[in-house]
């Protein structure tokens, strides 16, 4: 028996072990640049969507996934901050006069801009 076979039908190359014939498959291992939203759909995949998660990574598009994710998740939270922030009069001025409150005020903010989007982007 030959050590390494090649199937022209479906274009992948074989290495003989024992009386096998296993597929040559690589990893491509690019360095993660994904931060917390990709970090926190990756968790998501790996718990909840288990097949799609491996098809992602054995086609080699998980890291491509999980950055667009985190780049949209990221200018989302931005966005509906900005937008809750004006709605609700958080502003400079009160930052000057009562910074707990300001403080309080943008925390929550930024809880609820982070919820939608843990909704809407990271857990589907």
């Amino acid at each position: 028996m030959e050590k390494h076979i090649y199937d022209e039908k479906n274009g992948l190359s074989y290495t003989l072990c024992g009386n096998y014939y296993l597929p040559d498959l690589v990893l491509n291992e690019e360095e993660p640049t994904y931060g917390k939203y990709g970090m926190l759909r990756k968790q998501f995949l790996k718990e909840h969507r288990p097949i799609r998660y491996q098809n992602l990574l054995l086609s080699g598009k998980l890291t491509a996934h999980l950055n667009q994710i985190d780049q949209e998740a990221t200018e989302q939270v931005e966005v509906l901050m900005k937008q809750m922030v004006e709605k609700q009069g958080v502003n400079e001025n009160l930052k000057r006069q009562d910074q707990m409150r300001w403080v309080r005020l943008m925390n929550n903010v930024k809880a609820s801009a982070e919820e939608i989007v843990m909704r809407e982007i990271i857990y589907v």
